[in-house]
């Protein structure tokens, strides 16, 4: 090619370039992290940070994973979607099972019988008819009509990586002995289920079924399966094909709230046989990473470490949304989906994102539907109005997205370990101490400081939302406040330091040997900010001329010393099971004491009187005239807590959620998990505000395109004439 032809080729390209650049400005946004495929169709994506360790309902217990155990597995009951409090309504089941009740010789005794003379409460379960599993290999079947993979071992694995990989499904009917085969499973010696302890107190016959599986585990080969089916629990009974009994312990009217939690929803015998077969556990084919249910959706991708997907059971058997609610929930567009058939949504595909602002950031732009609001982003999402209420900034107003909130029925606390000899035990000058840190502590101004005002002061381990939690004065705590002009006013620090002073501790020294007062607090390495909080914390004991020693050491370490009573004060915090008060008050219950029983009650707090009114209390009703009588014992045994203070109360945790305005129906829920089928997407909405705010800036690429040109355009012309000066 001749020399002088260069520059024309050039100047074609370059401009071809920069027409290409311009014409993308008019397609798709550039930075959608989704594929091209996922475009335009009803999906959620929503994030997590924490990558789940149990699916397998016997052992899972966390947000993290019930997060996506809540969409797959399907217990008998649930909770209404809408109403608070919070509503037991049937799942699986044809209704709220309702105990009766059995005297020591076996004579059915009266609903009104006093717990004393109940021996035994019986609850019968009966199933609806017609549900079936999702699609799974573990229930597909051969032509003959045998399991299709009940034989498998390292070499038949050969090629399946996942559960996908099985070129087989099959499904079949939802039967009661799924249901009595879970609860034999909380008693496998290697599933070593978070709630065997408790449930075997409770469970008649599950105790004996645990030491007996026990032996036979040993007896076993490592790893070998082993059938449950051989095993009696006498206390759980197959009546029908669709109907069993669990027979209880005593009264324990809390026991139909766990009948809604995961623990107690159906795993059929051949899924356990199938995970349990040689070389699964190794490609990690297990039923702790594959969950398999009758619920609305099914895990489809599990790599917890990047992305998990849960998809449409096709094999779901259908529910209605609900059409009634609380007050406002119509004003709120939450009744305008009643009687439409559920789930709404087709697929949800959850992103790992280890870090806040990353998310943060996906979500302004439209590519997730929801988020929290970290510290980081707090003073961009929310302000305080004039009234001191929480609003929504003006850029979130303008965006359409909505703020959701709720105080969660959690509480943090300091606890004193009550077998100590300095803050323990129930005399007066131990107590004065407990009393004046209780005061010094400024819950108000670490809500403030350290949670951008996310939570409400507690004054009894009751969160609001609970039974027995009060409002205002009537739920003041006169140790720590005073009420006036119609509000709670912490004390001061003089009243405090007077206390102390009653404690023998006058100024932080001995009142006979001078010596300073020392405390130790142990907790558990923290992450950002624990040093803030703990300097903090040391300051606030300062101001009673305390010395606080943190003790920081790993979780397990931290575990263990509390188990044997080896601290002295500890931070911990709790989460309702269920909304009952018997969930939190046991927590304090002498039968609960860590060291003595292996119990809840880190603090080792024994009050007969304390312990007497919650006996009374745990077995009471909260309807009618009963939840009056119910109340005024629960009063009584706050107020005994109140005063001996074996808790500093911290706070209970206030949520703050945003959702985009094309996410519908969205209401926070505490207990009830199973909430993904209730939520709507407006797929067309999302895709225009999407393409909207991430409409792709092109004019600084066109002004580069042609400052390039002016440049080298000039520059290829002047070679374009030397070259032919030197031919000539």
């Amino acid at each position: 090619m001749p020399s002088g032809s260069l520059a024309a080729p050039l100047l074609s390209r370059l401009l071809a370039l920069l027409l290409i650049l311009l014409l993308a400005g008019c397609g798709h946004e550039w930075n959608d992290p989704y594929p091209a495929a996922e475009r335009g169709r009803n999906i959620l994506y929503a994030g997590f940070s924490e990558r789940p360790k149990h699916l397998d309902p016997v052992q899972s217990y966390t947000e993290d994973e019930i997060t996506f155990t809540g969409q797959v597995y399907e217990p008998p009951l649930q909770y209404h979607y809408l109403k608070r409090p919070y509503t037991l309504i049937p799942l699986t089941s044809e209704a709220v099972p309702v105990p009766r009740y059995f005297d020591e010789q076996g004579r059915e005794l009266p609903a009104a019988a006093p717990a004393a003379a109940i021996a035994r409460s019986v609850y019968q379960v009966r199933i609806r008819p017609g549900i079936r599993y999702q699609p799974h290999p573990a229930l597909a079947t051969d032509d003959a009509g045998e399991p299709a993979y009940a034989h498998l071992d390292e070499q038949a694995l050969r090629g399946i990586d996942g559960i996908a990989d099985f070129p087989r499904t099959g499904t079949r009917e939802l039967v009661a002995d799924d249901y009595i085969y879970e609860i034999k499973r909380l008693a496998h010696p290697r599933l070593h289920s978070p709630i065997f302890s408790l449930m075997a107190e409770r469970i008649v016959g599950l105790r004996e079924l645990g030491a007996a599986l026990h032996e036979e585990a040993k007896r076993l080969p490592p790893g070998a399966w082993l059938d449950l089916d051989r095993f009696v629990l006498s206390g759980v009974e197959r009546v029908d094909r669709y109907t069993y009994r669990i027979t209880i312990r005593g009264k324990y009217p809390q026991f139909v709230y766990w009948l809604a939690m995961p623990f107690f929803a159906p795993i059929p015998r051949e899924v356990d046989r199938f995970f349990n077969q040689p070389g699964m556990a190794a490609k990690n084919l297990t039923l702790d990473w594959y969950p398999v249910g009758t619920g609305p959706y099914m895990l489809t991708q599990n790599n917890p470490n990047s992305r998990m997907v849960l998809e449409r059971n096709p094999n779901f058997h259908g529910e209605r949304y609900p059409c009634h609610g609380e007050p406002g929930d119509e004003e709120a567009g939450l009744l305008a989906d009643c009687g439409k058939p559920l789930p709404f949504i087709d697929q949800a595909i959850y992103s790992r994102e280890k870090e806040s602002i990353p998310y943060w950031n996906k979500f302004l732009q439209g590519y997730y539907d929801a988020s929290g609001i970290s510290s980081d982003s707090f003073d961009q999402a929310v302000r305080l109005g004039v009234g001191g209420d929480i609003q929504l900034s003006d850029e979130m107003r303008e965006r359409g997205i909505r703020l959701l909130t709720s105080v969660r029925m959690s509480i943090f606390y300091m606890g004193f370990n009550m077998l100590d000899p300095v803050v323990g035990g129930l005399a007066e000058q131990s107590t004065k101490l407990r009393q004046a840190l209780s005061i010094a502590i400024d819950q108000e101004e670490f809500i403030s400081i350290f949670m951008n005002g996310r939570g409400i002061p507690a004054t009894s381990p009751l969160p609001p939302g609970i039974f027995g939690h009060l409002e205002g004065e009537a739920g003041n705590n006169p140790v720590v406040y005073d009420w006036l002009d119609g509000r709670a006013q912490r004390k001061t620090i003089s009243e405090a330091r007077k206390l102390l002073a009653d404690a023998g501790w006058p100024n932080g020294r001995h009142v006979r040997t001078g010596e300073p007062l020392v405390l130790y607090l142990d907790t558990t390495s923290g992450g950002m900010g624990e040093k803030s909080r703990l300097d903090w914390l040391t300051r606030q004991f300062a101001r009673l001329d305390i010395q606080l020693v943190v003790r920081s050491t790993d979780f397990n370490r931290f575990q263990e010393k509390v188990r044997k009573g080896a601290v002295q004060l500890y931070y911990l915090g709790w989460n309702a099971d269920y909304p009952d008060p018997e969930n939190f008050l046991f927590l304090l219950a002498g039968s609960e004491g860590k060291v003595a029983r292996s119990g809840e009650n880190a603090s080792n707090y024994a009050n007969p009187e304390f312990d007497r009114l919650f006996e009374q209390m745990k077995n009471m009703d909260s309807e009618g005239q009963r939840a009056v009588d119910r109340l005024a014992v629960i009063r009584q045994a706050v107020a005994v807590l109140q005063h001996d203070a074996p808790w500093i109360f911290g706070f209970h945790p206030t949520s703050y959620t945003l959702s985009h305005v094309w996410l519908r129906n969205r209401k926070p829920a505490e207990v009830g998990h199973n909430t993904l089928k209730y939520q709507r997407i407006d797929v067309a909405e999302r895709e225009r505000l999407r393409a909207q705010w991430n409409r792709p800036v092109v004019w600084p690429l066109a002004v580069v395109g042609l400052l390039l040109i002016a440049v080298v355009v000039p520059a290829a012309l002047a070679y374009r004439r030397r070259e032919r000066s030197r031919a000539a």
